[in-house]
């Protein structure tokens, strides 16, 4: 089980023959920090998250988990300690209760209540005409966006997995919805090692620590107050971002 760090060693990523969207990264995540990666369109935060479950295949250095590289490790047991939660959710045309439970056959319904409590989903889960029994359509179509995310949320609670991975995870919702699943996924984040990719400025000005990134590169590190007060490139972002919206988005 991960107890110490994930540490990213010399670290570059490129896809095939195309130039490098990762390049030389050294970087360490203790166990319990909520790191926030920002950056411009494009300058390789998604990817970064992507290595940690081994979506892609590093290109060069090395990417460890307590010490241990992961392409010493199998997927089943490397993504065991792992939730995500992302800008798409992912819903089947099943039953609330089984998309919550998803590979979890035989998880007890209180677990899934309690999961569903602690997602802020519990209340319109039972408005819904059978409750955890609804089906809910391809890709959850039978539910708004910001109740779709908090199943993802409720899903990532059962699974209980010490690194969360949060990509965009409320950037496709309103304000009302927003507020709902931030709520959901402060929750979600305690005692969890938790990196937070492109989130709500609210979410960025709480953690630990945040990189800058820019054309792959690690170009600014620090917290909130440390890097306005730098004058560099997440200035530059949160300027840009508080011009055009109001909510205050990176």
């Amino acid at each position: 089980p991960f107890s110490q760090s994930i540490t990213f060693s010399d670290v570059s990523f490129q896809y095939e023959d195309n130039p490098p969207v990762i390049k030389h990264l050294n970087l360490r995540v203790n166990r319990g920090e909520v790191l926030a990666v920002v950056g411009p369109s494009g300058s390789g935060k998604t990817t970064l998250a992507n290595l940690i479950p081994r979506f892609y295949e590093i290109s060069q250095g090395e990417l460890r988990i307590d010490d241990i590289d992961i392409r010493q490790v199998t997927f089943a047991s490397l993504r065991r300690q792992m939730a995500l939660v992302t800008q798409q959710t992912i819903l089947f045309n099943d039953t609330v209760r089984n998309n919550i439970a998803y590979g979890r056959d035989d998880c007890p319904a209180e677990k899934i209540i309690e999961a569903a409590r602690s997602a802020y989903a519990l209340d319109f889960i039972q408005e819904l005409p059978q409750g955890f029994e609804t089906v809910i359509g391809e890709a959850g179509a039978r539910l708004s966006g910001g109740q779709q995310q908090r199943i993802s949320i409720a899903r990532a609670l059962l699974k209980d997995a010490p690194i969360l991975i949060l990509d965009e995870a409320t950037s496709a919702l309103d304000t009302e919805s927003e507020r709902e699943v931030q709520k959901a996924l402060e929750n979600l984040m305690q005692n969890r090692t938790t990196l937070v990719i492109a989130h709500r400025l609210s979410t960025i000005q709480n953690a630990d620590r945040i990189i800058v990134l820019k054309d792959g590169q690690l170009v600014e590190e620090g917290n909130h107050d440390q890097l306005l007060a730098r004058g560099g490139d997440y200035r530059a972002l949160y300027n840009l971002q508080f011009a055009g919206d109001s909510v205050g988005k990176i």
